[in-house]
């Protein structure tokens, strides 16, 4: 099991043609991912060689879908052309839309997602790293060899964390990690995916990775406080951030005590969730919590 993504998942890829398209979609099939084409109106009918795969090029992403039966798109178009990508898969019918485009203007994410969400297609991000289900399938850029199968459900803001804690964890494995992106208006939430992996049996304890500014951590402790039985441990990124500083990709600007790790981290701890203060320090408290877990079910 897995969350949103899985080895039946079948995956196109708009802007495949380009640099980042062409890199990004051989680590896609390198990881196992079954990408079944790509999507550039100007080169439809082409096909793309990557080792030992030939993949399909179509001028639409609804002819795609006709063709292949795709249900998840990963976007890697320019800023300016991205809210007409995503348009065009939540018309066409296209289920999970995974974002990885950086730099995208405000209005045209939330014009975006209110589209997505009205045609019941799901978004993550934008300006995110995607998301991956181990030894199953890859949607975006996470590198897929520095963490194997396993019993953890990752969730985070930041890309890097997500890689670290990947690899810091590496020999406990993951079930799906999902990078949600840090831009001010995303798609999929904390809160979503924690509901997620709480209804997924193969996910025994959710890692969640936060950031200053906003309150979408102190809503996701809400959440854990209400609604979650499985264990969470948590990290919240900018401890050492400085006052009234715009910090990273989240533009979280920290006023008082509103925003800060600090704050986020009390929050996350009064709902129960143990929260570390480094990234190391926070794999150490997911091997602690799984020993505790085991040791309560074996006494």
């Amino acid at each position: 099991m897995a969350i949103y993504l899985t080895k039946e998942s079948k995956v196109l890829v708009q802007g495949m043609t380009g640099g980042e398209g062409m890199k990004h979609t051989r680590r896609m099939l390198a990881a196992g991912t079954d990408v079944v084409g790509g999507v550039n109106p100007r080169k439809a009918g082409r096909t793309v060689d990557f080792d030992d795969r030939s993949v399909p090029v179509f001028g639409s992403v609804a002819d795609g879908i006709h063709a292949t039966g795709a249900d998840v798109t990963v976007v890697f178009v320019p800023p300016a052309f991205a809210k007409a990508a995503v348009v065009e898969a939540a018309d066409a019918g296209i289920g999970l839309a995974v974002v990885i485009t950086e730099g995208i203007p405000v209005h045209d994410s939330v014009a975006f997602h209110a589209h997505a969400k009205a045609k019941g297609t799901r978004v993550i991000g934008p300006n995110c790293p995607g998301l991956i289900t181990p030894g199953q399938s890859n949607a975006g850029i996470i590198p897929s060899d520095i963490t194997k199968p396993g019993r953890i459900g990752l969730v985070s803001k930041s890309g890097t964390l997500t890689y670290q804690l990947m690899y810091e964890l590496r020999d406990i494995g993951f079930s799906t990690c999902v990078g949600i992106g840090g831009d001010p208006v995303v798609g999929t939430s904390h809160i979503d995916c924690l509901a997620a992996f709480q209804d997924d049996p193969d996910t025994e304890l959710i890692v969640l990775i936060g950031e200053i500014g906003g309150d979408a951590e102190e809503r996701a402790a809400a959440y854990v406080r209400e609604h979650l039985t499985k264990p969470v441990v948590g990290y919240i990124a900018g401890f050492t951030a400085p006052e009234g500083r715009t910090m990273g990709h989240a533009g979280a600007i920290v006023s008082g005590s509103l925003g800060t790790a600090q704050a986020k981290k009390e929050a996350l701890e009064a709902a129960g969730v143990s929260v570390g203060n480094t990234p190391t320090e926070t794999a150490k408290l997911v091997l602690a919590c799984l020993e505790r877990g085991r040791a309560a079910a074996h006494s």
